[in-house]
This record gives structure tokens, C-alpha cells and sequence, in this order.
């Protein structure tokens, strides 16, 4: 069962702003929204652009993005929110465990400050790595990202995307910290979390930038082969390259010791 009450398919070419906007105006003729390009940085007003061209505006998106994507390279794209959902339960449609041991409690709460009000998925348990794995998102190359507000957290305090991942012991991670300001992608095999090098530096833990606690954030991997890129609120971070894991896997959300975090507008997609 779905989980989402708002799910829908764009099309984008991997990593190129263009043809995202060009996905964003799309989108937003469809369902009449004004969107934010997340990974521009930039926002459109797709409802007044819309408006004045309308058939014509669209056609000529769609004829653009036709020429400038290569045959066999689409992304199909899917957005999940929580807001139909029953406030206080366990979310549907998501394998909810944990890596290591605890008791993780993920649950949907009303948050009147989420992206897509009002309702949000919340972490507020205590395991060693709570993982929420959302099923029927069995990925090998593409995306997922997430908006996500880190609230309290004395030992961690950290919101994290999972890709490929085989179980609750083995998979990929990305996540932000705001007790350390820093974002970090690991690879978790057999339970055990190793941190991954960035390509072009040797050493190193990630990237320090700040993770304002109580402010909403964007974190975004995009995974091909054995490239992982990262994105922080619009920006490009870094690249790590790494093969343990080739196959196609599910897609997650994640979190560490006591962090108390929550979790808005899940995007995710395959590159075909």
C-alpha cells in the first residue's frame, strides 16, 4: 500500500539542471504548482509561466527536452509526503527496523513548519541506527533525496538517504549531522558503518558544512555504477566512488542514537 497521498512521474535527465526545470514546468502544468527547482537553486513560477503560454509553453519543454536527452536515460520520478496519513501511527508501506540494536519509533506527526503541510515521518526512538526502507523502491542507479529538520539529539543528531540497500545490515548512507556540521556518505556491510573517501582526496571525513538544528534542510545522493554524487541544499558537495554494493536495492531514510528527527517530501528515482 502507498503510503503518500501525492505521488507523481517527471522526467530528467541525471545531474543536469535544464532539463530538471524543464521536468519542474512540466510538473507543475499538470497539478498547477509552483515548484522549486531543488537542485538549481533557483525557483519557478511554473503558474504564471503556465498561464501565458500554456499548450505552447509545453510543447516546446517536452520538444527541448526530446533533443537534449539521450535515448535510454530517462529518470522516473516518484514524491512522497505523509499528509493523508494517520497522525501519530506507523507509517504504511515502509519496512521499519534498525541497524545494530534499540528501540527506533517511527511515526507521522503534524508539523505545521513541514515543506508539504502538515504531516511529517518522525524518529523519536533511541537504537543504534533506526532505518526506515520504503518498499517497492528497488533501485540500482539513480536518486533519492529528502527534506529533513534535525530537533534534539545529546549523543547524535543526524538525518540520513539509504540507496541499495540488501537489508538492514548492508546498504548506503548519506547523512547530515548538526552536532558535528558536517555531511558523510558510508557504506554499512554486515552491520559494521565505514566512512567512504571523496574522489580527488585521500583522508578526510566528508564535508563540514552547517546543519542548523531546527531548520529544514534538502539532501540529495544521485548513484550510477559505482559513482555516488552528493547534494546539501542545492549544492554540490562531493563524489565517492565505491563497488561493494552493484545490484539494485531499497531506498531509506535513517537515523542515529537518539536523534530526534523529521522527515518531508521523499524523492526518489530509477535512471532507465
Amino acid at each position: 500500500m502507498i503510503l503518500a497521498d501525492q505521488s507523481r512521474t517527471d522526467r530528467a535527465k541525471p545531474r543536469s539542471a535544464a532539463i530538471m526545470a524543464l521536468a519542474v514546468m512540466i510538473g507543475a502544468f499538470e497539478f498547477g504548482l509552483g515548484l522549486p527547482v531543488e537542485d538549481g537553486g533557483q525557483v519557478m513560477n511554473a503558474n504564471k509561466s503556465i498561464k501565458a503560454g500554456s499548450g505552447v509553453a509545453l510543447a516546446a519543454c517536452i520538444t527541448f527536452a526530446a533533443a537534449a536527452q539521450p535515448v535510454g536515460r530517462m529518470e522516473m520520478a516518484e514524491t512522497v509526503n505523509f499528509d493523508n496519513a494517520s497522525v501519530g501511527s506507523a507509517p504504511e508501506g515502509w519496512i521499519l527496523t534498525m541497524t545494530g540494536r534499540g528501540d527506533p519509533r517511527w511515526t507521522v506527526e503534524r508539523d505545521d513548519t513541514a515543506p508539504s503541510k502538515a504531516n511529517v515521518l518522525k524518529q523519536s526512538g533511541n537504537a543504534t541506527y533506526p532505518l526506515a526502507l520504503k518498499k517497492g523502491a528497488n533501485i540500482k542507479d539513480g536518486f533519492v533525496a529528502v527534506k529533513f529538520k534535525a530537533i534534539s539529539g545529546s549523543e547524535d543528531r543526524a538525518a540520513g538517504l539509504v540507496w541499495r540497500a540488501a537489508d538492514a545490515n548492508n546498504y548506503y548512507v548519506v547523512r547530515a549531522n548538526a552536532l558535528e556540521d558536517n555531511v558523510v556518505l558510508y557504506k554499512t556491510v554486515n552491520g559494521v558503518r565505514s566512512p567512504l573517501d571523496i574522489v580527488g582526496r585521500s583522508g578526510g571525513y566528508g564535508a563540514d558544512v552547517p546543519v542548523l538544528a531546527g531548520q529544514w534542510h534538502t539532501l540529495r545522493a544521485d548513484f550510477a555504477g559505482t559513482r555516488f554524487s552528493v547534494t546539501y541544499n542545492g549544492k554540490a558537495l562531493f563524489e565517492v566512488d565505491d563497488a561493494t554494493f552493484k545490484e539494485a536495492g531499497n531506498i531509506g531514510l535513517w537515523t542515529k542514537a537518539d536523534s530526534v528527527t523529521v522527515f518531508d517530501d521523499l524523492r526518489y528515482g530509477e535512471t532507465r
